[in-house]
């Protein structure tokens, strides 16, 4: 976390479908996803592409996001794509069944990691960030992650690079649409 490549602010509805979709990768054969055939009335094993209509909430019932009406989230079972508590409860489902799963944070986002709060040079932060609660990406090596200003000081900035899930019991309300094999 030496260096920062470069940091950009992202509204919350954004921010909210990133954090959901950071689970989603795309896996290789060396991951050992292996094709299954499927018959109609099957369910969810590993190897199946699952398309699902969720929403999330947390503890308190407060919307996170929600995908209900729109554009299905597809992701190959078994293959960590989505969070382990949820994957878990979904193994077995057929397509049109719908169930509450309550996700635990050590089987969703993890715990709070305190060792993820960072400082950085406050001139390092774009001016309209500058307030606790703004959420920015900070594009890595690794690639993009999300970060929180979590405190302003006079030359440098307090940054929280967990999740913002992280620590929290996720509710998912989650509806089966379709399962297929993978190819």
């Amino acid at each position: 976390m030496k260096k920062v490549l470069s940091l950009f602010v992202l509204s919350g509805a954004v921010l909210g479908a990133l954090f959901f979709l950071t689970q989603l990768s795309v896996p290789s054969a060396s991951q050992g996803v292996r094709p299954v055939t499927l018959t109609p009335g099957d369910v969810i094993r590993e190897g199946s592409v699952v398309s699902i209509e969720y929403t999330l909430t947390d503890e308190k019932g407060n919307l996170i996001e929600s995908n209900v009406g729109k554009e299905p989230m597809t992701y190959i079972h078994g293959a960590g794509q989505i969070v382990p508590g949820l994957e878990k409860e979904l193994t077995g489902m057929k397509a049109g069944e719908q169930k509450k799963v309550t996700v635990k944070p050590d089987e969703g986002y993890g715990s709070v990691n305190p060792d993820l709060l960072q400082e950085l040079p406050k001139d390092k932060i774009p001016a309209e960030a500058l307030k606790p609660g703004a959420v920015l990406m900070m594009n890595t090596p690794q690639g993009p992650i999300p970060i929180r200003i979590k405190e302003i000081r006079d030359k440098t900035v307090v940054v929280d690079l967990n999740n913002p899930l992280a620590g929290k019991t996720l509710t998912f309300d989650v509806k089966v649409l379709d399962i297929k094999s993978a190819s």
